[in-house]
């Protein structure tokens, strides 16, 4: 695993899961709604968006989160790794119900300065709704995309405490300095 990318719907941990494994094999890791979501929630344009992806993904070795259509042939093609996040969708529910209702009181800032507010949090456009539009839909679709890319080794995993035990048997990086990250043979899963 050399070039990685996390997948799952909104809310199931991709970014959390992603930091930790860049984080254990010492990796860069780069994360696609920090790309996209330019200032006051604006829309990257998609040329700059693209570009942002495919300058990280260009690298020999990363860590990648997202689910952007608008970049999945850049990312997967380049991917020799892809874990999906298949969780049942209470699971997901409940960590993104949580996740939005505390970063609403804590005011956390996500990306490029943009904070949820309770007006976003309670509107039609709400993340909470994107959920619901989108969890079954994604669990649907997601095998034939995956095979539309058969060089891939799929790790798929169906609950946070599978993730965990596979996170924490993957051995750590002994260098993990940048340059020894392109340089270094692939690791057992």
């Amino acid at each position: 695993m050399q070039r990685i990318l996390v997948i799952g719907t909104t809310g199931s941990g991709k970014t959390t899961l992603a930091r930790a494994l860049a984080a254990r094999l010492g990796l860069p890791c780069g994360e696609q709604d920090a790309w996209y979501h330019l200032p006051g929630w604006q829309e990257a344009p998609l040329e700059e968006f693209r570009a942002q992806v495919a300058a990280f993904t260009a690298g020999g070795a990363w860590v990648m989160d997202g689910n952007y259509t608008k970049a999945r042939d850049l990312g997967w093609a380049r991917a020799d790794t892809l874990v999906w996040l298949d969780y049942p969708a209470p699971v997901v529910f409940g960590r993104l119900l949580r996740r939005t209702l505390r970063r609403n009181v804590t005011r956390e800032e996500l990306w490029n300065g943009n904070r949820e507010r309770l007006r976003q949090t309670l509107s039609r456009d709400s993340i909470l709704v994107w959920f619901f539009r989108t969890h079954w839909k994604r669990r649907r679709d997601t095998p034939r995309q995956i095979a539309a890319f058969p060089h891939l080794r799929v790790v798929r995993l169906r609950t946070p405490r599978e993730a965990a035990r596979w996170l924490s048997a993957l051995a750590p990086d002994p260098d993990p300095s940048p340059e020894a990250a392109g340089a270094r043979p692939p690791r057992p899963a």
